[in-house]
């Protein structure tokens, strides 16, 4: 039997993640790209060469680089520009008003204003902000809030006039323009927001390109080494496709990307198709993946299709997006064209409706790897999760959701409709391949407050939400590995850290198996990432 080479790189004198299965170990070394071994340090003290890095880890963790199954990366890099009015930036809607009010003074009359991240549940006023509010501090401005969800959307009086919005216009199918004593209040919702969308600036091509290098770089810095992007086509269309391989070919692609492509009313699937943009199509830093279908909208914006009312609003069941013959063309059009389906369905409404059309599909040509997704699929039923098993339906749910808006789903759906949301617990011991995800920018790409909440079922307040549902540490670092990869079809080539498999790695400040959960929200950090055996984020330059 030949010898083993000498390792290119070794981290040692740590605890590595390996794997569920795997386990835990002390040290791993990695050679053209790969992981060579892993084992004590005395075991791989053999492979340490002349020219062998040795990275001391010094007790710090090391796991396989982080997959986030479900964020939207060049709309996260394009948002990084907008006027941050999250939680954490604009406690109040003056804070809020403040901040649209100085973007506006750096604009020339005319120009968009951007805004992104507010929760109306989080504001002091516990609603939505107004129009004539945004009129108040940018009355020569389109203006353009959107809701942390991404779903709902304020418009100025402005933004209003250039989409051709008025209170006669007709509200569309699955959609809002709501009026208050016949008055536009701005709030738009769901396709409600298509004029709008229509007259919003397009980014240029370069525009894309940087947005994906920024958000690369930023998942960088945590950890983050992999990505789908769930929805490409939804800001700039087919342009997007041309915009990742512009930046692969030009070495501005930071992570490995899976594209999602836009389908379903207005998306981009069937140019894709004639092109032969189809899943599976790319290499190992950019892969074509499944195509995205909308059916509802989200739990906190009361959206999400339901099959019983929100609380308080008997007449408000969430908003269906497809009727069911519309949803049973489409995932049957592209299933039978050979791709894998990712359906955003949060409500028990929408994801009853994605089934019956998946098993439809499933009955018509039959395909048990497939491997088809319910993105989100935050409020279902135990016969749901037995039929998804029987499909072989995976979920692909954000966790962080608990943390950011657990308590405004009390408010909205009550205490027992909340506690049985993304249940990762159940859904794990059922078989299924639960994959952990941020949907950034509706989440921070942050994995932190992810990996406490999976652990803790805790929100920011403090509140336990499902304690049943709790993960142990390793599940919640499983659910972002090689659960990430399994979903993205990407399993035999990252998601664990076993002879064989792609050299991702993230290192992080100390032993996340053995601190406390708050020490884990609160006081870790992503020291290095490591993408192919190539060290491609040093937070402290250690590795220089």
């Amino acid at each position: 039997m030949a010898p083993f080479p000498k390792a290119e790189t070794i981290l040692t004198n740590g605890r590595v993640f390996c794997g569920l299965k795997e386990g835990m170990t002390e040290a791993v070394a990695l050679w053209a790209g790969k992981v060579l071994a892993t084992g004590s340090a005395a075991e791989l003290e053999p492979l340490i060469g002349p020219g062998t890095r040795v990275i001391d880890l010094n007790g710090r963790l090391a796991t396989p680089g982080l997959y986030d199954a479900h964020m939207h990366l060049l709309p996260y890099g394009l948002g990084m520009l907008d006027v941050d009015v999250t939680p954490a930036k604009a406690r109040t809607l003056d804070d809020l008003l403040g901040k649209i009010r100085e973007r506006a003074r750096t604009l020339p009359p005319g120009r968009w204003i951007l805004a992104r991240g507010y929760d109306q549940f989080e504001l002091d006023v516990k609603r939505h902000p107004l129009r004539e509010e945004l009129d108040a501090v940018a009355p020569d401005h389109p203006v353009s809030l959107v809701r942390a969800c991404g779903h709902v959307t304020i418009a100025n009086s402005l933004a209003l006039r250039l989409a051709g919005i008025d209170e006669s216009t007709p509200v569309p199918q699955g959609g809002a323009i709501e009026q208050q004593n016949g008055r536009l209040t701005g709030l738009l919702a769901e396709t409600g927001r298509d004029r709008l969308k229509a007259v919003l600036p397009p980014p240029t091509d370069e525009d894309l390109v940087a947005g994906i290098e920024r958000a690369g770089e930023a998942c960088l810095s945590f950890g983050i080494t992999s990505v789908m992007d769930a929805g490409v086509g939804m800001r700039a269309g087919y342009r997007e496709v041309a915009a990742y391989r512009n930046a692969q070919r030009s070495g501005r692609l930071p992570v490995r990307v899976n594209q999602c492509l836009l389908g379903g009313p207005g998306g981009i699937v069937e140019q894709a198709f004639k092109d032969g943009v189809i899943t599976g199509t790319g290499d190992d830093m950019l892969r074509v993946g499944p195509v995205k279908i909308f059916t509802d909208g989200s739990a906190g914006g009361r959206t999400a299709a339901m099959s019983r009312a929100y609380l308080g609003e008997p007449e408000t069941h969430g908003l269906s997006l497809l009727t069911d013959p519309e949803m049973d063309a489409f995932v049957a059009d592209y299933h039978a064209k050979g791709y894998q389906l990712a359906v955003h369905a949060i409500g028990d409404a929408a994801i009853e409706q994605t089934l019956n059309a998946f098993e439809k599909a499933l009955t018509a040509m039959p395909d048990p790897a497939r491997r088809h997704r319910i993105e989100h699929c935050g409020f279902n039923s135990s016969d749901q999760i037995d039929r998804m098993v029987r499909l072989g339906v995976e979920p692909v749910p954000q966790p962080v959701f608990i943390y950011d808006f657990g308590d405004l789903y009390v408010s909205v759906l009550g205490e027992a409709r909340a506690a049985a949301s993304y249940p990762m617990k159940t859904w794990l011991d059922s078989g299924l391949a639960a994959a952990a995800s941020s949907d950034a920018p509706v989440c921070d790409i942050n994995p932190f407050p992810n990996l406490y909440t999976m652990t803790t079922r805790k929100t920011s307040r403090g509140t336990v939400i499902g304690g049943d549902e709790r993960l142990s540490l390793p599940e919640a670092l499983h659910a972002y590995t090689a659960l990430g990869a399994f979903v993205n079809k990407a399993e035999g080539h990252r998601g664990r850290l076993v002879p064989g498999l792609a050299a991702d790695i993230a290192v992080f400040s100390r032993d996340m198996t053995t601190a406390a959960a708050e020490e884990i929200l609160s006081g870790t950090r992503c020291d290095l990432a490591i993408r192919g055996g190539t060290i491609v984020y040093d937070r402290g330059g250690e590795a220089a």
